[in-house]
């Protein structure tokens, strides 16, 4: 066999093993049940992020749901010049979370988790945690508030403090949607024994 097809046939291969392992998003992501019990790792990392910050599971998961419906690899849209020729992204966000580059430095800096990825489930969890907790004690948002909190993760402090969000009226419908989400994760995880058998605890 030539060694250039040998080389292709391998790179194909591995890429294809790489992708057949990356995470997927749940199932179902409008019931908390049901992602916990297809991901029960997710709440491990979630209730540590909670213990650790004061952040309830439910906004977590909310905000999450609303900047990536959950996916690794979420990243805004492409611009293109001419409709064509791509001239990069709407922003640096990526991740689980939509985190900026700056932000997700600063993050690093401030927490001591020098080598947390955007793509990995538990660093975004603790970011959302961390960010929610200085959002609390900068603007003094309570943590259960997913509606505020969205709004000022979405802003950023000082857009928030400015009052930017009030002039955009789409960015309060999104974060109604946010507390809606929030409000129906809440109630569903306080049934989950009932509704699917799946327990919470021990974990």
């Amino acid at each position: 066999m030539n060694r250039n097809i040998y080389h292709f046939l391998i790179f194909i291969g591995a890429a294809l093993l790489l992708t057949s392992c990356a995470p997927t998003p749940p199932k179902n992501i409008n019931n908390s049940c049901s992602i916990f019990q297809e991901k029960s790792g997710w709440y491990k990392s979630m209730k540590r992020s909670q213990e650790k910050w004061g952040t309830p599971i439910h906004v977590q998961l909310a905000i999450m749901r609303q900047e990536s419906s959950f996916k690794y690899d979420a990243r805004p849209k492409m611009k293109y010049f001419l409709w064509i020729i791509p001239v990069g992204r709407e922003s640096s966000a990526e991740g689980y979370a939509q985190v900026l580059d700056g932000t997700w430095h600063w993050y690093r800096q401030k927490t001591g988790n020098k080598g947390a990825r955007r793509d990995n489930f538990d660093d975004a969890t603790d970011f959302i945690g961390w960010y929610t907790n200085l959002t609390h004690k900068t603007l003094k948002i309570s943590k259960w508030s997913a509606y505020h909190q969205y709004l000022a993760y979405h802003e950023g402090h000082g857009g928030y403090k400015r009052g930017t969000h009030k002039a955009k009226k789409w960015l309060i419908k999104v974060a109604r949607k946010v507390e809606r989400n929030a409000k129906k994760y809440s109630a569903q995880l306080k049934g989950c024994d009932l509704k699917t058998g799946f327990s919470l605890w021990p974990f």
